[in-house]
């Protein structure tokens, strides 16, 4: 395990649940709000923006490029570091489009950046799907080389930094939360932009952030990775192991550890069943998701502590199963309260799993 691994979970142990994280470029865990060093220096210091770098493409532009050098000197602007398929990512997106559609005649512009975690988020057409699903319209810049990833430095999802008027970047923020302090700063910055330019930002009492319930999460159970690259909770076969397995499922489950059975095909990002199989997840926590996708439509079954799921069904679980039919995050478990379960997957040959998240 590499230092940075180490000190990584030491950091994330301190701090809760609900950023996704990268160590060395490699791991992955998580964080539910985070103070980068950008937010620990001194006020006083300009810290300049950090233009797009490398751009694969633009969404919600009519495919024109974008800068941020476009905006500096006329508007506020936040940069959010997301991905579609990101739970932590989803849960931060009404708050955005909220900012937008309250701020966007005051000056505030955002954009975001869709670096991808896995390969299918390098599709342009399946971002835009996923960004008209989740009502963002403002400008998304598709980072599937990472070069504004890299050239921020940066390590987390979702990840926001705001720069205001005269390009400077004022206050950065990983993970969820935190949300009536963004929209203060945006306030901030929007009547200092009016002040520079003049105009008038007139303040009202209400902010888009209260009217929107905060998903609390209470997850015990960390993400979950099936791809070898990263599958260091497989509970039985080998792991990091590229190639065809064939797994039994052992007589002990142990909690917050996968468990494979028949016979799957492992890639360096996700598992495919090759034959009907199952996978095995006991895991405490209120909601259940799972990254997948499917080419011919295929169907998984979910049983949860030995029975079929119904009442407690995710919103993409139909009379017990979920038909993966595009290359996204789907919800498969939606409990009353947190605690503790033993999940079971029912998977059809065609089904590539990637990840399990929980909340």
């Amino acid at each position: 395990m590499k230092v940075e691994y180490i000190i990584g979970l030491l950091l994330l142990i301190s701090l809760g649940i609900g950023a996704v994280v990268i160590f060395a470029g490699e791991s992955k865990s998580d964080s539910n709000s985070i103070d980068l060093p950008l937010s620990q220096k001194d006020a006083t210091k300009e810290t300049p923006f950090v233009e797009i770098t490398n751009p694969s493409g633009f969404v919600n532009t009519n495919d024109a490029p974008i800068k941020i050098a476009d905006y500096v000197g006329k508007q506020v602007i936040l940069l959010d570091i997301m991905t579609y398929s990101c739970i932590n990512c989803q849960r931060t997106f009404p708050y955005i489009t909220a900012w937008y559609e309250k701020y966007k005649n005051d000056g505030l512009i955002v954009i975001g950046i869709h670096t991808p975690e896995f390969a299918f988020e390098k599709d342009k057409k399946n971002v835009e799907e996923a960004m008209k699903k989740f009502g963002i319209t403002f400008p998304v810049v598709l980072d599937n080389d990472y070069g504004t990833w890299n050239a921020l430095n940066n390590r987390f999802w979702p990840h926001k930094y705001l720069i205001d008027i005269h390009g400077n970047v004022v206050y950065d923020h990983a993970g969820e939360g935190k949300y009536e302090e963004i929209e203060t700063k945006i306030r901030e910055l929007l009547k200092e932009r009016a002040d520079v330019l003049g105009s008038k930002f007139e303040e009202d009492d209400a902010t888009a952030s209260a009217k929107i319930v905060e998903t609390k999460v209470s997850s015990r159970s960390p993400e979950t990775y099936f791809g070898a690259a990263r599958n260091e909770l497989l509970g039985n076969g080998s792991k990091g192991q590229v190639g065809e397995q064939k797994f039994v499922l052992p007589s002990k489950i142990n909690p917050n550890q996968l468990y494979l059975s028949g016979t799957w095909n492992i890639g360096k990002e996700s598992v495919e069943a090759t034959e009907n199989s199952s996978v095995t997840y006991s895991y405490d926590a209120k909601e259940v998701y799972i990254v997948a996708e499917s080419k011919s439509g295929a169907d998984i079954e979910v049983w949860q502590d030995g029975e079929k799921v119904t009442n407690v069904a995710g919103e993409d679980v139909h009379n017990g199963s979920v038909k993966v039919s595009t290359s996204r995050l789907y919800k498969l478990i939606n409990n009353p309260v947190p605690g503790p379960h033993t999940l079971e997957l029912r998977v059809s040959p065609g089904v590539q799993l990637f990840a399990f998240t929980f909340g």
